[in-house]
């Protein structure tokens, strides 16, 4: 289980990107760089983690179900059917 002030930051990451999103898109079709370097660091999209919705983890998440792999068996996604080494047809 990750941190709570690991997901608030998250959080506060995500409003930032939106409260700034037609800002940074008018600069960047002006191609003002000057004026992109000026907004806040947190306002671009990459500054924003994927975290799992059950346990806030965000190594090994798996974008479809929005979980990480450890959960997906409990989650009974349709796409994956238990660990993905064992649903391959590679392994015996």
């Amino acid at each position: 289980m990750a941190k709570t002030a690991w997901i608030n930051r998250n959080a506060r990451k995500r409003a930032t990107v939106k409260k700034y999103a037609a800002i940074r898109a008018e600069l960047k079709a002006k191609k003002d760089y000057a004026g992109l370097a000026q907004l806040p660091r947190d306002a671009s999209p990459t500054r924003v983690v994927n975290r799992c919705e059950v346990t806030g983890r965000r190594r090994a998440f798996i974008r479809p179900e929005w979980l990480t792999a450890a959960k997906l068996p409990d989650a009974d996604a349709p796409l994956f059917a238990g660990s993905r080494c064992r649903a391959s047809p590679f392994v015996n």
